[in-house]
């Protein structure tokens, strides 16, 4: 089996596990299914079709179980396929920004776990987290669900609580008197339903060169995973406003930004609520960058 020249993707965490191009020979290895979607590109490497949903998901499961030792990992159609890689960064960068001294006993809350309960996977496979993952959907909650107890691993490491209030973040969730080192979220890009249509077509058209009205989104998504009233901007602000009534709770507050232009309106919003301390981590998988805003009200942090 030819395999991709060795290339390291040196915009990732140190720590990132996917800094090299996909070894597909020991991939489908852990999953022989995968190999069915295997393809040669015009360079002679061994590669898949991103274009195709069943050939992703297929390399999810073979990267789960070939990397974090997830024997069992599925979701229901048309729910977001995440790509590992970016997700192992916000974890590696969330675990420098905690700097625990012992990983083990760090709490981390998944603002909106979705179906694939990817976060925790890899918080839990690379530091020992365990975790609270919360979500509006109740399907999705059953899926991840349903892979934390398919897996050891998972098992009493990872609680799923409904958020029953959509305009909530962490009202409804965290516990009275709850102890949370991170809290992390990885918020819808949209605004509306069109915008989110209208940003897939133009990406699928980019990549395929072809006219796309339709677009079928190789990596999912349910409307909850991809907009959101107000988008981004509008559930960070909400974020940051919920946080301050949390401040004895939880440690660090920190949130995706994929848009540059909401770093700043956002800056003014944390002003409002007067945390001890702000911090923007910058991250870059591929052509695509974002960041993370990072916020805490603890009086001791330096």
């Amino acid at each position: 089996m030819s395999t991709a020249k060795k290339v390291t993707k040196i915009e990732l965490h140190p720590k990132n596990k996917h800094r090299e191009q996909y070894d597909f020979e020991r991939l489908v290895e852990c999953y022989p299914e995968l190999s069915k979607y295997l393809k040669q590109t015009a360079y002679s490497n061994t590669s898949i079709d991103f274009f195709n949903p069943n050939a992703v998901k297929a390399l999810n499961k073979s990267i789960l179980k070939c990397y974090y030792n997830i024997n069992f990992w599925d979701i229901p159609p048309n729910y977001l396929c995440p790509p590992i890689p970016g997700r192992a960064d916000y974890i590696h960068y969330a675990a420098d920004l905690i700097a625990a001294a012992d990983q083990s006993n760090v709490s981390c809350l998944d603002l909106g776990v979705g179906a694939s309960c990817v976060y925790p996977i890899i918080g839990n496979a690379e530091y020992g987290w365990s975790f609270i993952g919360s979500d509006i959907d109740q399907q999705a909650l059953a899926s991840s669900q349903k892979i934390i107890e398919k897996n050891a691993s998972l098992n009493g490491k990872v609680e799923l609580r409904l958020q029953l209030n959509n305009t909530q973040l962490l009202k409804g969730v965290i516990k009275k008197n709850e102890s949370i080192d991170l809290v992390i979220c990885n918020p819808p890009f949209h605004a509306s339903a069109a915008e989110a249509k209208k940003a897939a077509t133009k990406k699928l058209r980019n990549l395929s060169k072809k006219k796309v009205e339709t677009p079928l989104l190789n990596f999912g998504g349910q409307q909850n995973e991809l907009w959101c009233p107000g988008g981004e901007f509008q559930l960070v602000k909400n974020l940051i406003h919920e946080s301050s009534q949390f401040s004895e709770n939880c440690k660090w507050f920190t949130s995706l930004i994929s848009k540059s232009q909401h770093l700043k309106p956002l800056l003014a919003e944390l002003e409002k609520v007067s945390p001890t301390k702000v911090k923007i981590i910058a991250m870059q998988t591929g052509n695509k960058i974002s960041r993370i805003l990072s916020w805490s009200f603890d009086k001791h942090l330096t």
